[in-house]
């Protein structure tokens, strides 16, 4: 049977603002990627999502971003590598230690917005955040985008890596995704974002924004929890799985680890 992991970006509301519906997304998925204060979150919040994942037997992972509140984290920021490394390592520390605390392991690191995009093209950026996991806890799983300097980056430091693919972004030629700013980038259809992911696992392939067929692995899938048809989304997904006799299963299971 065709096995895949799905996560989701959670833990995203800060203060009294609230980000997602979080209670209602996790119980659907295998993998939660938790804001750690940067781009959103704060300690309460991530207090309460580790509480919700180890609830519902959901995988914990750190969701590191730039610090950038205002901008949700999906500003382009001119940090150097070393602090890029430094606020990597600064996040994953707040999160394990709320972990540790509920008596859950962290299991992943799944970089945020910009820093995910930037990191995707820049091996540098790429290096900086697989050192920070890897001094952490080199049996972390770093989850990162299908084919891109994350993968390799992972690969070069010996860290396990899950290539994910994303169920409602348009893909660019080279693999990665295209700009939010860009027409037609976000895929609001949700039965042609179902079909796009199960082409995705089933084949390997998706047709690129340009019409262009690329290459893609999909060891993850996943749902963007600030989208505001999340829930529902995830609801059909799983049906889909369902369907098409996808097994859905937690990263450990897809990296071996």
């Amino acid at each position: 049977m065709t096995r895949v992991d799905v996560n989701c970006d959670l833990g995203e509301s800060f203060g009294p603002w609230k980000m997602g519906r979080d209670e209602e997304i996790i119980p659907l998925v295998s993998s939660a990627n938790i804001a750690c204060g940067f781009h959103g979150g704060d300690p309460l919040v991530m207090q309460r999502t580790v509480a919700l994942v180890k609830k519902h037997g959901v995988a914990a992972g750190a969701h590191p971003g730039f610090p950038d509140l205002a901008g949700f984290g999906r500003r382009y920021m001119g940090l150097y590598p070393e602090e890029v490394k430094a606020a990597v390592q600064y996040q994953i520390g707040a999160l394990d230690g709320f972990c540790r605390a509920a008596g859950i392991p962290l299991v992943h690191v799944k970089p945020h917005g910009a820093l995910y995009n930037m990191a995707a093209k820049d091996m540098n950026l790429a290096r900086a955040i697989a050192e920070a996991v890897k001094e952490i806890n080199p049996r972390l799983i770093l989850l990162v985008l299908a084919g891109s300097c994350m993968a390799a980056a992972a690969k070069e430091a010996g860290l396990a890596a899950a290539q994910e693919v994303f169920a409602d972004r348009a893909y660019e030629e080279d693999g990665s995704l295209s700009p939010r700013t860009k027409p037609g980038s976000m895929i609001t259809c949700e039965d042609e974002a179902l079909s796009r992911v199960v082409g995705m696992i089933q084949t390997g392939k998706v047709r690129a924004i340009t019409g262009k067929e690329i290459s893609v692995t999909a060891d993850s899938v996943c749902i963007h929890g600030d989208n505001e048809k999340a829930l529902v989304f995830a609801q059909k997904l799983t049906g889909a799985f369902a369907r098409e006799g996808i097994s859905v299963v937690p990263l450990s299971q897809i990296c071996g680890v």
